[in-house]
């Protein structure tokens, strides 16, 4: 809804938010910047444990979030935002101006090949492409407002991962985390499930930006073995926490002669973090204690195996927010 009846130059909503956010911004950083310890340096004084939990200004309604980007579904159009206009219009030459990608050659509108039903209390369109989701759709919330103003795969990833369209901004995950802390000792703050391909953009999607090192996604790959050289390479336990202890002494020494790096506490915490992990990870990924109702459930007996792999992968976030 444009206000061009009162203002010389229409103000659409979105952008009086986008303007009046910007302001709020640098008001926020303004007031950070005056705060001890902020602004002077993006290291953490040596020694400090950056994954520490930290409570949140406000009582959260949810303790648990688990984000499924699927990248490469379905459009918008052929799933549960219908629109008649292009059924309308179906064929016809587009009449905007679409910005030049590497797909140049723009074709004719095309009406999405699905159908869309109404289904539950709640009356949302739900294409034929989903019908078991069509079943639970009352407990869904469908944003259908959001935009973007990127048309090529990498900057749209980068943007909906750390809402810039531009490479090395901070991640989703890496702020939550530095917001937040990590209320698990043995596993890492922020993890990212791989099901079998990285998407446009690369790990940058899951970058820490210019935050800290420690708060950067940890990859965890599809298999019975996610994280590499986690089995123990020494005879006993002892041995290895004596070899992990002269590591620690030495970059010690490091930060002591040259001062904190954050890259280098990063990798201090990192030998810490993988010791403990070695005894995490392969209890989170052992599947046989799972009933065969929750295989059922998460499509892991299913015949068509990148849903297998899928559902591992969202059993195994379920497991992450359990630990």
């Amino acid at each position: 809804m444009h206000c061009g009846n009162f203002l010389a130059t229409p103000l659409t909503r979105r952008q009086m938010l986008r303007q009046c956010a910007n302001g709020f911004g640098a008001v926020a950083l303004a007031s950070l910047l005056a705060e001890p310890g902020y602004g002077a340096t993006s290291s953490a004084p040596a020694g400090t444990d950056l994954l520490v939990p930290r409570p949140p200004h406000f009582g959260a309604k949810a303790k648990n979030v688990i984000f499924l980007f699927i990248d490469g579904g379905p459009s918008q159009v052929d799933s549960f935002d219908p629109k008649p206009r292009l059924a309308k219009e179906h064929g016809q030459p587009i009449k905007m101006k679409v910005p030049p990608t590497q797909f140049n050659n723009v074709g004719a509108v095309l009406q999405s090949p699905w159908k869309f039903r109404q289904y539950g209390q709640s009356g949302i369109p739900v294409s034929d492409l989903f019908p078991h989701v069509a079943r639970c759709v009352d407990d869904l919330a469908i944003i259908r407002s959001m935009v973007s103003n990127f048309s090529e795969h990498t900057n749209a990833n980068f943007f909906i991962h750390s809402g810039s369209g531009q490479q090395g901004r901070p991640s989703m995950g890496a702020w939550v985390t530095y917001g937040l802390g990590s209320a698990s000792r043995n596993l890492p703050g922020f993890v990212v499930l791989d099901s079998g391909q990285i998407p446009p953009g690369g790990l940058d999607c899951f970058n820490n930006g210019f935050l800290p090192a420690s708060y950067q996604g940890s990859l965890f790959q599809r298999g019975a073995q996610p994280v590499a050289d986690l089995q123990r390479g020494e005879r006993t336990p002892l041995l290895q926490e004596g070899k992990l202890a002269l590591l620690r002494r030495l970059d010690q020494a490091v930060v002591e002669r040259l001062g904190a790096e954050d890259k280098l506490e990063a990798a201090i915490a990192n030998y810490e973090l993988a010791f403990r992990m070695q005894s995490a990870v392969p209890e989170l990924v052992d599947l046989r204690g799972e009933s065969a109702a929750t295989r059922r459930l998460y499509g892991l007996e299913d015949q068509y195996e990148p849903t297998q792999i899928y559902g591992r992968q969202c059993l195994l976030a379920r497991r992450l927010i359990e630990r």
